[in-house]
């Protein structure tokens, strides 16, 4: 069973920074499209960045030049560096990704979330 734990939430003030990771693990054999997506109080999941496995990129556009996404293959595990942290980025952070294991079938996961919130 793919399981993706997410790390590096917290409490920041405005124009702040931090680290997330989400480390994947549970027999996976290809790991491909991997992504932060974001809840806001009585808001919708968004999009915040993604990452394929070569390493291209896709933001949101209330994130480009301030959040960095990025991954390590060889631990399964994808980042976010959030810079400028704005009190609007406060949200249950979620990790996705696309991931395949023994039956080679690639499926959609979740993390369970991590919580940032950026005081004014």
């Amino acid at each position: 069973q793919v399981q993706l734990v997410e790390s590096g939430g917290g409490l920041v003030q405005a124009e702040g920074s931090l680290r997330l990771s989400c480390a994947a693990s549970g027999g996976i054999i290809q790991l491909n499209l991997m992504g932060w997506y974001r809840q806001a109080p009585e808001k919708q999941r968004e999009l915040v960045a993604t990452i394929s496995s070569g390493g291209r990129t896709n933001y949101a556009d209330s994130v480009k030049g301030r959040f960095t996404i990025s991954r390590d293959n060889a631990k399964n595990t994808v980042f976010l560096q959030m810079n400028s942290l704005k009190p609007e980025d406060t949200a249950v952070y979620f990790c996705n990704a696309h991931a395949a294991t023994s039956d080679r079938v690639l499926r959609n996961y979740w993390g369970k979330g991590t919580l940032v919130t950026v005081s004014s």
